[in-house]
Parts: structure tokens; C-alpha cells; sequence
């Protein structure tokens, strides 16, 4: 993987990409499509076919893992890639000193976010996974230094279409079963969403809205009632929020944030909750009703996978329940009468891609429209270009 020809190939093919369309909109918006690097030289023909770079015998490959927490928070985000990255190293039969990992790196600071990056390359690393969105700008300028190391960054929009690609999925089915399961369960119709950041970031909007969409689907009168922390990773603030939301009088809550501490407050109130990243039911039994899952293991086992057989071509992964990357935790006895069979109903249209959220005209809730009858926004706009929020969502 580390021959000079290849080196002086990626970066010429790095240089033409970067100049040809990666962007430098803020990391809260906006959406680059991913650019091919073209593929000559030692890499044409029928390498080409097989991927941008030779294989890594199993025995060989190190992959360095960028966490901005440490996965023995037990529940929240960090954690569940850990368990992925676990499922993988299960899945292909790789020892543990072949995954280094770097935890507790601010997602803020990019200097300390380069020195987990130089790291892991000292340490060996051909395959580097960054986990949170705020990686993404220096995982860029590394990738662009280090073109014989292949880095894949989860969640955020940009790449490069060569040793630099994006990964994330289509967490907003889950989210909009979840609202159904809040929609039915409510009886104030006042459903609270904790989220990490306001309508500027897409990823967080976009998994709101469609929450909100699955409350409206089974029960048109309820609102949801949005407060952001302005950051992935706040403990405090997440409960803040979440006490705030209840004393507003909503008997639901929701949420795009880290902790399971949203859950333990609304359970501390006697009130509801519908979970995120891991099945938050074991934080907060008497209050979750469902949670929305990732399974990592699905994405990190595929894209491992290809670089051992030099099938790695730079794409970018939106998975979605089809593929097993989302899920929803078993529905608690707490959930409403008809819960279950509405639930099933519509992750069936998911499965089989009959339907999916963001299809025909959605009005929002400054009374403008979006989207066109007959047709779904694409994965481009869902990733990067939803800044706006459902007709039910109150803004905080």
C-alpha cells in the first residue's frame, strides 16, 4: 500500500479532487456530492476494477479509531461505535493490538484531533475511522497529507473520493418510527426533542424532522417542542434541557444528543422517552418507550473488508435499515395500544424501499414547502441541505 508510485499517484489524483469540488461551506451546512479521482498508471485496468489500492493481508491491516468521549460511557454515541468496531473485529477475526485506539479527542480542537491522527499513523495505521462531525475539516487536510492512508469519517458531508470518504446513514427511518411510538404514546400532545444543535446542522434537523413527521402521522395535534445544547457531548445541558422541556409540560421526550441523560430525567419526571444510539431502556426502564439504534458493525465490517481485498474505490456509505446499519430497540410494554402494528407497518415500506420519509411535498413550520409529489430528496440535500423543521416543531 505504501509504494512511492502509489503515494505520487494519490496525491496528483488528491490535488485534481480537492481544486475539482470538495467546498469549504461550514461544517453546518451544505452538501458535496463525492468526486472521483480519476485512476491511471498502476491502478488502470483491471486494478481499477478492484479498488484505488493493493491489498492488506488481514495479518497486516491497523485501523486507528477517533472518539470524541470514551466508549465506557456505556450508552451514548462513542459507545456504540466502540461496539461496532468490536462487532467488526469479531466479524473479520483481528487481534486487539491491530485497533488503536484514541479517546477523549475534542472535536473542537484540531490540533489535538491531529495528534490522535499522527498517532495512529506513527502506531501503524493504514485505515483511520473519525467518528464525530467536527473531525471532518482536519481529517480532510490529513488525508490530503497522507494520501497511502485511507480515512473514513463518519457523519459530517465532505470527501474526496479516493483515501478520504464520508460515512453515516438513514437514522431518520428509525427516528420517524420512534415518533410514532411518541405520537400514540402522548397524552398533552407536547412531545420535547433534546437536540445537539439547531437548524443550521442538517444531520441533527433532518433526524428532528423526521421524528416530527412520525408524531404527525399518528396524532396531527401534537407538537414538538425542540431545545438545542449547541454541542454533541454536554451531560449537564442535556438534562437541563430535557427538565426544561417537561416543565413545559411534555410528557414525551426525544433526542439527538450523547447521553441517555435526557432519559433519566424524563424518568426522574415520571414521563416518557424514546432513546438514542444504544437501547437506553437499561438507563431509564420506566420511561423508554423504544430507542433508535445503530448497528456500526454493518459499515466498519464492509469498509475493513475491502481494503484487506483491495476493494476499496473511496465511495461514500449512506446506509439505512435495508442494510442492517439502523434499527430500533424492542418496543417497551409502556408503548400505547397499536403501537406495534403501526410500527411494523411503515419499517416494512423502509425495508423494502416502497417509501421513505422525505417523499412528496412537506410543509414546514414557517409555512413555506418542500419537495416535489412523486419524488424523495436526494441522499445529498437529506445529508447536507435540511435546514428547516416539520410544521409541528416549535423552535426553542
Amino acid at each position: 500500500m505504501k509504494k512511492k508510485a502509489l503515494s505520487l499517484l494519490m496525491t496528483v489524483a488528491l490535488a485534481a479532487t480537492l481544486f475539482a469540488g470538495c467546498g469549504t461551506k461550514d461544517a453546518n451546512s451544505g452538501a458535496v456530492e463525492p468526486t472521483k479521482a480519476p485512476v491511471t498508471g498502476e491502478n488502470s485496468g483491471d486494478e481499477a476494477k478492484k479498488g484505488l489500492y493493493a491489498p492488506i493481508a488481514k495479518e497486516d491491516i491497523k485501523i486507528g479509531v477517533i472518539h470524541i468521549t470514551n466508549p465506557a460511557e456505556g450508552s451514548g454515541y462513542t459507545y456504540t461505535h466502540d461496539v461496532g468496531i468490536q462487532g467488526m473485529q469479531k466479524n473479520i477475526g483481528l487481534n486487539d493490538d491491530q485497533i488503536i485506539r484514541k479517546n477523549n479527542v475534542n472535536d473542537q480542537d484540531a490540533v489535538a484531533i491531529r495528534n490522535a491522527i499522527e498517532e495512529c499513523i506513527e502506531e501503524g495505521a493504514n485505515l483511520i475511522f473519525a467518528t464525530s462531525w467536527g473531525y471532518m475539516d482536519t481529517v480532510e487536510a490529513m488525508a490530503a497529507e497522507h494520501p497511502d492512508v485511507i480515512f473514513s469519517h463518519g457523519t459530517g458531508y465532505k470527501s474526496n473520493g479516493s483515501n478520504f470518504n464520508n460515512y453515516f446513514g438513514r437514522i431518520y427511518q428509525a427516528r420517524y418510527l420512534t415518533g410514532i411510538a411518541a405520537g400514540l404514546k402522548t397524552t398533552s400532545n407536547k412531545i420535547g426533542y433534546v437536540a445537539a444543535w439547531g437548524k443550521d446542522n442538517s444531520e441533527v434537523t433532518g433526524g428532528l424532522d423526521a421524528f416530527a413527521m412520525g408524531v404527525y402521522s399518528v396524532n396531527p395535534e401534537a407538537k414538538v417542542y425542540v431545545k438545542t445544547t449547541n454541542s454533541w457531548f454536554s451531560p449537564e445541558g442535556e438534562a437541563a434541557a430535557a427538565e426544561a422541556l417537561i416543565a413545559l409540560g411534555c410528557d414525551v421526550i426525544g433526542q439527538h444528543c450523547d447521553t441517555p441523560n435526557p432519559m433519566t430525567a424524563a424518568e426522574a419526571a415520571g414521563v416518557f422517552g424514546v432513546g438514542y444510539n444504544s437501547d437506553m431502556s437499561k438507563d431509564a426502564p420506566k420511561a423508554v418507550l423504544t430507542s433508535a439504534l445503530w448497528d456500526w458493525s454493518a459499515y466498519y465490517t464492509s469498509a475493513v473488508k475491502s481494503v484487506i481485498e483491495g476493494t476499496w474505490d473511496g465511495s461514500n456509505y449512506f446506509g439505512g435499515m435495508a442494510e442492517g446499519l439502523i434499527n430500533i430497540a424492542p418496543l417497551s410494554d409502556l408503548c400505547a395500544p397499536g403501537t406495534t402494528e403501526k410500527i411494523a407497518e411503515v419499517e416494512a415500506k423502509f425495508k423494502s424501499g416502497e417509501w421513505d420519509v422525505f417523499t412528496g411535498v412537506i410543509e414546514t413550520n414557517d409555512g413555506q414547502t418542500i419537495g416535489e409529489e412523486g419524488k424523495s430528496l436526494d441522499d445529498a440535500t437529506i445529508t447536507g441541505g435540511i435546514n428547516w423543521y416539520f410544521k409541528n416543531v416549535v423552535e426553542d
